[in-house]
């Protein structure tokens, strides 16, 4: 039988596909996320399901919507936790969410070892959902002095940054797995550029100059951002100061404005680049590349001051658009993938189909090698889940409906956009269109796709 191919999943956290140079951006240095796209298959408008962290990861994991495997959870639905900043530290033991087999449980049921490394936020423990051996951080975010567990031990704190801590572990595996007989599955994810974006290395914190960092049309400077002193020091410190109020998280730096922000937001991005780039380099280093199946993408985007709108949670592309990268040297072409609008529900059966396992009827997703290959895609349009919204994106347009008190999905849209003619997102139509076959697409997704049952 022909050896099943190693794969590994990439996610880095709030990069919006933007920022990053494969996608057009100019500015941004991002060379092995470049070197990625030119090696494998660019998805153009790649978008996520679900635009916050453990909402968007848990649809990765399942291949199915947020609502199916957990119940609708925006970020933290740990019980027993009161307070708006009552993050927890670690996953909790149990399996409230995920309940049916998830990605890491499928490949493992056909021989392989699987490995969990970086950021996690998912509810449950690695362990718990398919994965043999992880090293994953606490859940608050920090990028030095941050604690981390290997499957389950003590917790410590490595020397350095943990985004080169992550790397080098991400390293030493591929060297262990260069000579194994049984196919690996990694899940390989960084926290940049998620903030706090003021703790990286000085290098990457002082790349690029303020005044020379684009700004999207749809970024107003003449209006400050809603509570922007706020924001600005948790794009900077992130729980650092909105939780513990350290005195130098509770200032910034004199003169501190939204374009200071951007760069220190390319600075993360760049950083996070070379890490996967050592990540690529060790495939090459230990003769795997050819036999691997890499997939980089991001849990979501980024608003970064776009239609005065900070962090994520909205509909719109600052926030809903994502990089999606695809590389196997053994069995797909390079290639741009410009049909339909594939989006992370579509990660898991793509996977599974290039790893030869079938994917079961629970997954929602499709697999996106017909797009991969030059074809179309089944299905060409991603809905969205927002809070208590709905969206759907096609390739030229975006509806987004709220609910009404009792919970029903709006008749009329809220938001209306043809990203054809508007694609920053400028001219609102909800007023004058009623939305028409896209209200109806997302009444009738609403309609057919199950809430998980939650105690």
């Amino acid at each position: 039988m022909e050896r099943r191919p190693n794969v590994v999943l990439c996610l880095c956290d709030q990069h919006r596909a933007f920022e990053t140079g494969c996608y057009g951006n100019t500015v941004i240095r991002t060379p092995h996320l470049d070197r990625l796209a030119a090696e494998g298959v660019r998805f153009e408008t790649a978008v996520t399901n679900a635009p916050v962290c453990m909402a968007a990861r848990s649809v990765v994991l399942s291949g199915q919507y947020n609502r199916t495997c957990t119940g609708g959870v925006t970020n933290v639905a740990f019980q027993g936790r009161p307070g708006e900043h009552s993050m927890p530290e670690y996953p909790e033991r149990g399996r409230p969410h995920l309940p049916d087999p998830t990605l890491p449980e499928l490949l493992r049921a056909q021989g392989y070892r699987t490995a969990a490394i970086g950021k996690w936020h998912i509810h449950s423990w690695p362990d718990e959902v398919g994965f043999d051996d992880f090293v994953v951080p606490r859940v608050h975010h920090c990028h030095s002095g941050q604690s981390f567990t290997r499957n389950g031990g003590p917790e410590f704190v490595p020397p350095g940054w943990s985004v080169d801590f992550e790397v080098d572990e991400v390293e030493q595996l591929l060297a262990a797995r260069s000579g194994d007989s049984e196919p690996f599955f990694l899940y390989y994810n960084l926290s940049p550029p998620h903030c706090p974006v003021a703790d990286m290395p000085d290098e990457y914190l002082t790349m690029y100059a303020p005044d020379e960092i684009p700004l999207r049309p749809n970024v107003d400077l003449s209006q400050p951002l809603p509570n922007q002193d706020y924001w600005f020091k948790v794009y900077r410190y992130d729980f650092r100061h909105y939780m513990l109020h350290l005195p130098y998280a509770d200032q910034l730096p004199d003169g501190y404005d939204l374009r200071w922000l951007i760069a220190e937001y390319y600075g993360m991005t760049t950083w996070m680049d070379a890490a996967v780039g050592r990540m690529l380099d060790a495939l090459d280093r230990h003769g795997l590349a050819e036999n691997t199946v890499v997939l980089f993408t991001s849990d979501h985007g980024d608003n970064l001051g776009s239609l005065g709108r900070v962090q994520k949670m909205s509909a719109n592309e600052e926030s809903i658009r994502v990089p999606m990268l695809l590389r196997y040297p053994a069995g797909l072409a390079p290639a741009v993938a410009r049909e339909g609008v594939p989006s992370l529900v579509d990660v898991a059966p793509t996977l599974l189909e290039l790893a030869g396992v079938d994917v079961p009827p629970h997954m929602a997703g499709q697999s996106l090698l017909p797009a991969a290959r030059g074809g179309r895609l089944e299905r060409d349009h991603a809905f969205i889940e927002i809070g208590k919204s709905l969206a759907v994106r096609t390739p030229e347009r975006l509806c987004c409906l709220g609910r009404d008190a009792s919970g029903d999905l709006a008749p009329q849209p809220s938001e209306l956009f043809d990203l054809a003619a508007d694609p920053y997102e400028l001219r609102n139509l909800a007023a004058e269109d009623d939305g028409g076959e896209l209200v109806e697409r997302l009444h009738a997704w609403d309609r057919a796709t199950p809430w998980m049952a939650t105690a």
